[in-house]
């Protein structure tokens, strides 16, 4: 159990860590634009909305693609990322950290039982249609099947505070703290 909680935090970090400087990059532009903002600018705050819905769940699925099946994994996993966020109206940070490494593992599962077969000469055409393909079916599943399901969890919470603490106990009864925090939910942030 502890083992399995440490994977999935170790994978979760290994996607948002590459990408903590367009989190910054977002930060300073909420921080310094928003009306309320120390530098209110209506034109420069236009980019804050669009960069939590959009570049940065798309960073976490390409990313998370990408530690699964190289540069192929990063690229379907920025596919499927797409599709739940354009059929969500929420965040979808939790989304892309799920679907972007799953979809990449199903392209690997599917190119470890093609790629010996292809021919000579073909293994180009085989990468981008193999891809497509594939891209195009889950992102069409993510977009009926799965995104119902993360809008469903979302308008499930609640407004209000969650508090969070994840602590790991070792073999020698060591207890070490991996994640804590406070998440305040708020309808017009994940609705």
């Amino acid at each position: 159990m502890k083992e399995s909680i440490q994977r999935v935090g170790g994978a979760m970090s290994g996607m948002v860590i590459p990408n903590i400087g367009a989190f910054i990059a977002w930060g300073l532009i909420t921080a310094l634009y928003i009306p309320t903002g120390w530098l209110p600018n209506e034109e420069l705050s236009t980019m804050v909305g669009p960069m939590i819905l959009t570049l940065l769940p798309l960073l976490l699925g390409y990313t998370g693609g990408k530690m699964v099946h190289g540069h192929r994994g990063g690229v379907i996993g920025a596919i499927v990322t797409t599709a739940i966020i354009v059929a969500t109206s929420s965040p979808q940070f939790l989304g892309a950290m799920a679907i972007g490494p799953a979809a990449a593992w199903i392209l690997k599962q599917i190119d470890s039982r093609l790629q010996d077969n292809i021919p000579e000469g073909f293994e180009m055409l085989y990468d981008n249609f193999s891809l497509g393909i594939l891209g195009w079916g889950l992102a069409v599943l993510a977009f009926n099947i799965i995104s119902p399901i993360l809008d469903a969890i979302t308008n499930a919470l609640e407004p209000g505070r969650y508090m969070y603490d994840i602590e790991i106990t070792s073999s020698g009864g060591a207890k070490q703290r991996v994640v804590e925090g406070i998440v305040t939910v708020t309808a017009g942030m994940t609705r």
